[in-house]
């Protein structure tokens, strides 16, 4: 009895000691507290490097999340009660470990004795005597492929695994695999649960795991690479970077050490300066002084003179020449002494002081990103509502408005004063200064007056069209007038003669300048139709149009040199984007996207001006930005 129940003493066995992860005999075994799986801790925790981004962690097996503290892995639980049966295997086997080191128990009979062969066919362990019997039994076995378990330890044969009973259908192979449900399962399972599912059996299972692993380990190898070669290239470039500081470095070095000789030079002239204004005080003390002592040496002189012991035997002319020296001395006595000049030298001198350097001559300069950037320099609230901007000088700008209220000229820092000669009851919807500083306004309606700089009427013109008009000059002095209806006209500088008529696709432009070979650049404004901005020759052939996204809208401006810049206008998040452009024939070349400026744009009638090639000046509504352009 005691020998019986010895024998069906249960032995512990590697079959559910296995981490699903590695293949091995558990390490630490380590529970997942969410779904209960089991791992060897090591393999969780390589598990997490690749998932440092996430606050859990998701079980291999089953998809259960599970929390993450802040230590991660390392605070899990570990399953005791399989770390102790790992430790009896351990015992049992000798402390082998790997599965393949320790013989199967052979799984065709009961007898549970070591196997010696393991037969494909069959997918079964045989110990010898069933060895045998499928040797013995040759007309049923005889197409079976045996193989010997010691060539399967060795590795010079490879076995599948054998399959798992069903826990349902228990004389039923879990020989399938469901895709959608992520199991194994039998043939019993499928018709009864998995019928409309995916439905794969064992080998073409593992041959699509092993193909599918056989992939990630090259995929892994070639991303490991191309990592490393990352690597490499970041000190590569490290290396650049430090070239580029150290250059940085020489640059500053060199520039101190010219600002330095100068200052050095600087000092040297100062020193002689202040040696010669010392030498000149000292030349005129000593003057002071070499007065005084000739002065000491006429009265001494004089004295001995007079105060001769034979005054009293002198004839009378004798007598009459020290009465003169008498007379000579005492005045000489009575001259008052010069008790202030000396002072006043040392005043003088005291009053000489040094008045250092309020330019920036030796200022050694700055580190900047070679970025082009915009920068608001100056932003000036007009009072009333722009309704014109045009170029005044390179720094400043003319503003007209839509009531009664003159023109102003504003510049870059701010300062502001009204047109001369200029009616300051004058209504002013646009103009435009002409080379000579004959100025053209439109009032409204459909006539716009040209003034001679001394304020007389020169000229009036009047357009054939209803609406709004624009006014802008072209390099040459021409006048360019845009209207709403599709047009712009180009008039002699005097007014007088129109030259051209240029169709236009859009109407409602809001500004128009011409370039130095002749072309028209237009921008305009019709809601809901897009905002465009459109270079056209003076025949009407027209470039691709910059169009912007619905409520925003394009203001475009030319430098002297040419250069576009066009103005996208957010009114709702008073947004401005200044992109720089280049002519390419009749199309825009964009060059440059500027900085985002954060303005605030009372309406979406806004004017851009480029006074100079280094200052833009944006108007809205009742606000005026000078902007310093860095290229």
């Amino acid at each position: 009895m005691a020998e019986k129940t010895e024998k069906e003493k249960p032995t512990s066995s590697s079959e559910n000691l296995t981490c699903p992860l590695c293949l091995d005999i558990f390490d630490e075994a380590t529970i997942l507290t969410s779904c209960g799986h089991t791992f060897c801790r090591k393999c969780l925790k390589n598990y997490d490097l690749s998932h440092q981004d996430l606050d859990h962690m998701i079980c291999p097996l089953c998809r259960e999340v599970t929390k993450l503290s802040a230590n991660r892995v390392d605070d899990f639980l570990t399953n005791v009660t399989v770390n102790g049966l790992v430790e009896d295997y351990h015992v049992e086997c000798g402390g082998m470990n790997a599965v393949l080191q320790m013989r199967p128990k052979c799984s065709a009979c009961k007898r549970q004795e070591e196997a010696v062969s393991f037969c494909k066919t069959c997918n079964s362990y045989l110990c010898e005597q069933c060895l045998i019997c499928h040797q013995g039994l040759s007309l049923m076995f005889e197409t079976h492929e045996i193989v010997s378990i010691q060539d399967i330890i060795n590795g010079k044969v490879s076995i599948s695994h054998l399959s798992e009973k069903c826990y349902i259908h228990k004389q039923e192979n879990k020989d399938m695999f469901c895709e959608d449900c992520k199991v194994h399962v039998c043939f019993k399972c499928v018709i009864v649960g998995h019928q409309i599912h995916k439905i794969k059996n064992q080998a073409d299972f593992e041959q699509e795991l092993r193909l599918k692993v056989n992939d990630l380990v090259q995929r892994c190898a070639t991303k490991k690479s191309e990592l490393e070669k990352n690597i490499q290239n970041v000190e590569v470039q490290r290396h650049e970077v430090y070239i580029a500081v150290q250059k940085l470095l020489d640059d500053v070095s060199q520039a101190y050490s010219i600002k330095a000789k100068e200052l050095e030079e600087n000092h040297r002239n100062l020193i002689e300066q202040i040696n010669a204004v010392k030498r000149g005080f000292e030349d005129d003390l000593n003057v002071l002084k070499s007065k005084d002592r000739q002065k000491i040496k006429s009265i001494c002189s004089s004295i001995t003179l007079v105060a001769n012991d034979r005054l009293g035997r002198l004839e009378t002319d004798s007598l009459s020449a020290h009465t003169l020296l008498c007379e000579e001395l005492d005045a000489m006595l009575k001259e008052a002494t010069d008790h202030t000049s000396a002072t006043a030298i040392t005043k003088k001198a005291q009053k000489k002081m040094f008045k250092p350097a309020v330019d920036t001559r030796l200022d050694l300069g700055s580190i900047l990103e070679s970025d082009p950037r915009l920068q608001v320099i100056q932003c000036v609230d007009l009072g009333v509502m722009m309704w014109g901007m045009t170029q005044y000088s390179d720094d400043s700008v003319a503003i007209g408005y839509s009531d009664k209220h003159g023109i102003d000229i504003i510049d870059s820092a701010g300062n502001k004063h009204q047109c001369a000669n200029i009616s300051s009851q004058m209504k002013c919807l646009d103009l435009v200064f002409q080379q000579d500083r004959s100025l053209c306004i439109w009032p409204g309606g459909n006539q716009a007056h040209i003034y001679s700089p001394n304020g007389s009427t020169k000229s009036t013109i009047r357009v054939n069209r209803s609406g709004f008009l624009r006014l802008n000059r072209s390099p040459s002095d021409e006048i360019l007038i845009a209207t709403n209806e599709n047009q712009v006209s180009i008039y002699d500088p005097t007014g007088s003669t129109l030259k051209h008529a240029v169709p236009t696709k859009h109407n409602n432009t809001r500004q128009v300048s011409g370039t130095k070979s002749g072309l028209i650049v237009t921008s305009s404004c019709n809601y809901p139709d897009p905002s465009l901005v459109t270079v056209y020759d003076r025949d009407g052939n027209a470039g691709k149009s910059l169009q912007a996204p619905n409520d925003i809208y394009l203001f475009a401006a030319l430098d002297e040199q040419d250069k576009v810049y066009v103005a996208s206008v957010d009114r709702m998040k008073g947004n401005v984007v200044i992109r720089l452009y280049d002519l390419d024939g009749l199309n825009l070349k964009e060059r440059v996207e500027f900085n985002a400026l954060t303005l605030t744009i009372g309406s979406d009638w806004c004017y851009l001006v480029s006074p100079s090639p280094d200052i833009l000046a944006f108007a809205s509504h009742n606000k005026l930005y000078f902007i310093k352009v860095s290229l």
